[in-house]
């Protein structure tokens, strides 16, 4: 059985203790949290600790902070030559403390705590610096994912980006078309469908394909009336931008 703890108590980090939690071949050790009561509810109160004195010896310490706290956190550790890795999808493995060997351990998901999510199902990203973690690290990600890649530190910076335009760009559309409906009297349940099937869609289809509306068809009499009709200026160019990144697009093909 492999030994792993846990640093952080955010949205992935909750999830991971989830995760591992349910693993037969992963012993959750301990879990690093500055506020214990954020995680007592996921683990037993003798696992939780907030003393990085108090970090026991194990096969893996994953370090699940925000991004500019990796290298502060790293650099805390009060052991050598253990295999220490980071949950991010931006920051280099480089940034761990190089006292301890390194690697990197990215799930590409959204993750919100009062949402639950199927693990099995998420891709998790992997990197090391050394043959035998990089296969540890395999093995930690095949006993809750069924999707595990190798990927290096700038490939994985690229899927981040990917990863903003596709899913938290995508749902700041979503909160316009909510405002839009709501100034207008209607429910944004009405869109749902909508939103449903373009997400199937992609499922089967390249994104070329895919696209449709307005500016696919280079419809300008339709986007002059849309245009015409928005009165905030940020959802005109919005609008504008994403109008014209479409048709610039289509003249690619």
């Amino acid at each position: 059985m492999i030994r792993l703890s846990i640093i952080g108590s955010g949205n992935v980090a909750q999830h991971l203790v989830q995760a591992f939690s349910k693993s037969t071949e992963i012993e959750l050790v301990q879990v690093f949290a500055r506020k214990p009561e954020t995680v007592s509810h996921l683990v037993p109160n003798q696992k939780i600790i907030s003393d990085f004195s108090e970090l026991k010896a194990v096969d893996l310490t994953i370090i699940s902070v925000t991004d500019n706290a990796i290298a502060s956190v790293s650099n805390q550790l009060v052991f050598e030559n253990h295999l220490v890795a980071h949950t991010s999808g931006s920051i280099s493995i480089d940034a761990l403390d190089s006292k301890n060997r390194k690697g990197v351990f990215y799930p590409l998901q959204t993750f919100s705590k009062s949402k639950e999510i199927d693990f099995r199902t998420i891709p998790i990203c992997i990197e090391a610096q050394q043959d035998a973690d990089f296969q540890l690290l395999v093995n930690v990600a095949k006993a809750i994912s069924n999707s595990v890649n190798s990927v290096g530190s700038n490939q994985r910076k690229a899927l981040h980006v990917a990863a903003v335009f596709v899913s938290n760009f995508t749902n700041h559309m979503y909160q316009i078309g909510s405002e839009i409906c709501k100034a207008n009297s209607l429910p944004f349940d009405i869109l749902k469908p909508l939103i449903q099937e373009t997400a199937n869609k992609i499922l089967t289809l390249p994104p070329t394909e895919a696209q449709t509306g307005p500016a696919k068809r280079n419809d300008t009499q339709t986007i002059n009336t849309h245009l015409n009709f928005l009165t905030d200026e940020n959802q005109k160019e919005i609008y504008k931008m994403l109008t014209k990144s479409i048709i610039d697009n289509g003249k690619k093909l």
